[in-house]
């Protein structure tokens, strides 16, 4: 089944896609910075910031889906 159709494996995709883009902008920001008014491309530096000003609850939300993970 497609991760679109099913709730949990959508929260897991966004979830992976706001660490990774956090991580990318940390390592190297001028990358994401560069695309931050462009309309589909913006989206994975406002997943960035996402990360980075909501990170205890970022990486809650990781904790638990590992949990997740493990007990299914």
């Amino acid at each position: 089944m497609s991760a679109l159709f099913n709730f949990s494996s959508l929260l897991q995709v966004i979830l992976l896609l706001i660490c990774s883009c956090t991580y990318v902008h940390t390592q190297w920001p001028s990358l994401l910075d560069r695309y931050k008014d462009h309309e589909a491309l913006g989206a994975f530096w406002k997943m960035a910031r996402i990360g980075e000003r909501a990170s205890p609850y970022v990486s809650l939300a990781c904790i638990i889906m590992a949990i997740n993970q493990f007990n299914s």
